[in-house]
């Protein structure tokens, strides 16, 4: 699985419809309203790389509202599950 964040600046007027179409889009697992310089983060997550190109560059940044996106694709994934695994000493909590 291949996971992708997707930072999304909208006109600001249409933040939630931005939102909702975005979230509709088959591969966006989540979008989230944001502080700072970007409106919107939406998490990408699809089987081929080659999906991200349809999910983000075909449909995500063709919708009316959409202004500009920049995308981080994620190498690993950290949960304090694996961290507390990780760093354990095998002492029993």
């Amino acid at each position: 699985m291949i996971t992708a964040f997707v930072l999304i600046q909208t006109d600001a007027s249409r933040i939630p419809e931005s939102a909702q179409a975005i979230s509709e889009i088959e591969g966006i697992s989540e979008v989230y309203s944001v502080t700072g310089e970007w409106d919107l983060i939406a998490i990408a997550r699809v089987s081929r790389h080659e999906d991200l190109a349809d999910v983000i560059a075909d449909r995500l940044s063709k919708i009316e509202a959409v202004r500009s996106t920049t995308t981080q694709i994620a190498f690993r994934s950290y949960s304090q599950h694996d961290l507390d695994a990780a760093f354990s000493l095998g002492f029993d909590s």
